[in-house]
């Protein structure tokens, strides 16, 4: 065993408990890492249009494309796509708790990769929700007149979104290609879940 805390007074039955769930913890850990190997290593995904977003964040309605929003060369950018515009009148609160996250680590995750959050809703509606949020660290774009959130699966041909993470590349020639595209739904029994380890919230409350 391997002692998590100086407690003299633990019964030996947790013990032998807390013990077991560190191991799994330490499996976990394992295939976490096995799992993110063998995302590093997909081989180059689809060439990817250089599509054209509004920006929301500095100067509303301003053009900007999608190659521009890479800051350096080798860099990935990582997007999320928020559930709001279309179908999706009002900014869903799961999606909303989820920038509420990465919008106060997103100083340090710029150290290493660039990272935007795009809506089909108009520059206008999405500053306005992100000013009420407190989102000041983040760059927010309005694809509503684009199809990159139906080419991502992020909605449907009938406007209906969806919450999904994506992560794109630059090649050193310019050519744009998608690297990885994660949605909740996973698989026909698993709907809810497949992203849940970019939220910290829910990963605090697994530990109570």
């Amino acid at each position: 065993m391997v002692p998590q805390t100086n407690l003299s007074n633990e019964s030996q039955e947790y013990l032998i408990k807390r013990d077991e769930l560190r191991l799994a913890e330490l499996e976990l850990m394992r295939q976490r890492e096995k799992v993110a190997a063998l995302r590093r290593e997909l081989p180059p995904g689809a060439v990817l249009q250089d599509y054209i977003f509004e920006d929301a964040t500095d100067e509303p309605g301003r053009a900007v494309r999608l190659s521009e929003l890479f800051t350096a060369p080798g860099r990935a950018l990582v997007v999320y796509h928020l559930m709001f515009g279309k179908k999706q009148v009002k900014p869903c609160p799961m999606c909303t708790m989820w920038v509420d996250g990465w919008n106060g680590v997103a100083h340090h995750l710029a150290q290493n990769v660039d990272v935007v959050v795009v809506a089909a809703a108009d520059p206008e509606a999405l500053r306005a929700h992100a000013k009420a949020r407190g989102w000041g660290r983040l760059r927010l774009l309005s694809c509503g007149s684009n199809t990159f959130k139906l080419d991502l699966k992020s909605e449907d041909s009938e406007g209906h979104q969806d919450s999904t993470v994506s992560v794109l590349t630059k090649d050193a020639d310019g050519t744009l290609r998608h690297f990885y595209t994660a949605h909740p739904w996973i698989s026909e029994e698993v709907r809810e879940r497949g992203i849940d380890l970019l939220n910290p919230v829910y990963n605090v409350l697994d530990l109570t």
